[in-house]
């Protein structure tokens, strides 16, 4: 079997599914696109965007719920200064692409604009970062059901107390083509899988809740019966745990973030202040401070779309543009923002392989992909251990951070009492209250074990949902504000 380049194969999909079902090929695109180019634009770009997803859940025992969904449909924007004009259309056809094509068009023709011109076709280069496998088709309705059942059997024999427990599996294929005023033309295939596990447990009339789970850009053959022991022992583990729970301490204190998932507090509190739309527009704290020092010495932090079968990994953004491991923050120095085609044009600057949108019917927008935090020298014990009185935090739940401020407020959902280097007791209800930019300077300790989550973040943004991941090493911060229960 002769098997073709990726990129290649890649647009061979995308142009089965997206053009020629419809009667379109490259002309067809091109004739769009010029008739945006007749007005004064700075740029212009067609999406087109084929999505098959599959979800099934369990819950007492059964499959309560089975979901299968099919979208298509194409997005038209042009650009004009900070202007953009946007039409979408689930009609793919000649007729609604043109239409679309002459209604964003009238944005042109302000002074600032430039008349875009259309380069000879170029075939955006790309590398490989997951299989362009349909995930759905990778196990078949009994197995996927006898799954989800094995998990429930699992969970259910870790322990008497657990009396309840849910599961989900999800699994998203994703075909977009992208052609551009210039003349790329680019095409990825995205598979996307990802399994949850709730358990409720109860004692003496307590009821507590543990979850986890994990994904990524690969078929279904992933959760194996290690993987899926795994995940049902982290959440049966999170609920026996906060069966304990004491209501947590308040007031300002060490805090100590275990590795992995506890990095969505980095995305939140300094990834999204990081975005070139906020910088651009001045309106985040770190506005204007690149080549500052802007946090403790050690602490870098990067954003990379170019991570194999990770849940955030591009082989190319929503704009065309090849992913990119950007270095954001170097041992404490602000190094760089995260981009899209417009605000990189804007800021004079190249994009970053951060345009990102959550479908054809939304406008590309500079999103994170990976982000997280290189690890350090400490021990992660050694760390712990150096608490005299505070928080080790190793679960997260919801955040929300203010992006002008970068203020930032997390609920923790797995937590632990610790004094003089002893963990005492677990916690709950303990609120970490902070400032991005003011954390990342007291950042005193960084552990060896940087990790990546297991793969279920989804950042939102103005309304539009992408899948992300967060990593960490163990840290410790100083000088926190922890709200608590007690």
């Amino acid at each position: 079997m002769i098997s073709r380049e990726p990129t290649i194969e890649r647009l061979a999909t995308a142009r089965q599914l997206l053009l020629e079902p419809f009667g379109l090929d490259e002309t067809h695109l091109a004739r769009a696109l010029a008739e945006i180019r007749a007005h004064q634009v700075d740029d212009a770009d067609l999406y087109f965007q084929y999505t098959r997803a599959e979800g099934w859940s369990l819950e007492e025992g059964i499959v309560k719920t089975g979901s299968f969904s099919i979208d298509q449909g194409v997005g038209v924007r042009a650009v004009s200064g900070e202007k953009t004009a946007f039409a979408y259309s689930d009609d793919i056809s000649e007729a609604s692409l043109l239409d679309a094509a002459r209604t964003v068009r009238s944005i042109g023709g302000s002074a600032q604009s430039r008349r875009v011109r259309a380069g000879a076709p170029k075939i955006a280069s790309s590398r490989s970062l997951y299989p362009g496998l349909d995930p759905i088709t990778t196990l078949d309705s009994t197995a996927k059901v006898e799954l989800l059942g094995k998990v429930e059997k699992l969970a259910r024999a870790k322990d008497p107390r657990v009396k309840q427990v849910m599961a989900g599996l999800a699994s998203e294929y994703d075909v977009v083509l992208v052609a551009r005023a210039d003349g790329t033309l680019a095409a990825d295939v995205r598979p996307l899988v990802r399994l949850s596990v709730t358990v409720i447990a109860e004692q003496k009339g307590r009821r507590e809740v543990g979850s986890s789970g994990g994904g990524g850009r690969f078929g279904l053959a992933y959760f194996s019966d290690e993987q899926i022991g795994q995940y049902v022992d982290e959440a049966v583990h999170a609920a026996l745990v906060n069966l304990d729970s004491r209501p947590a301490p308040a007031g300002q204190m060490t805090v100590v973030l275990g590795p992995g998932w506890p990095g969505v507090l980095l995305h939140e509190a300094v990834g999204h202040g990081l975005e070139g739309d906020f910088n651009r527009k001045g309106s985040s704290a770190f506005s204007g401070r690149i080549g500052q020092r802007v946090a403790a010495k050690g602490v870098t932090v990067l954003d990379d779309g170019t991570l194999a079968d990770r849940r955030g990994s591009l082989n190319v953004d929503d704009e065309g543009h090849a992913s990119q491991s950007n270095v954001l923050i170097e041992d404490g120095i602000l190094k760089g923002y995260i981009q899209d085609s417009m605000n990189a044009r804007l800021m004079g600057v190249k994009p970053t392989g951060n345009g990102r949108r959550e479908s054809y019917a939304h406008i590309p927008m500079p999103r994170m992909t990976n982000t997280y935090m290189l690890g350090g020298d400490k021990d992660p014990q050694e760390i712990v251990a150096s608490i005299k009185k505070g928080l080790y935090a190793t679960n997260f739940g919801g955040g929300q951070v203010d992006i002008t401020s970068g203020k930032f407020v997390f609920s923790a959902s797995e937590a632990y009492w610790v004094e003089n280097g002893r963990i005492l007791y677990p916690v709950k209800g303990a609120t970490i209250v902070g400032s991005g930019p003011e954390s990342l300077k007291h950042i005193t300790m960084i552990g060896n074990d940087m990790r990546l989550d297991s793969g279920v973040g989804t950042c939102g943004k103005e309304g539009q949902s992408v899948p992300v991941g967060v990593g960490q090493p163990t840290m410790r911060i100083d000088g926190l504000t922890v709200g608590g229960t007690a």
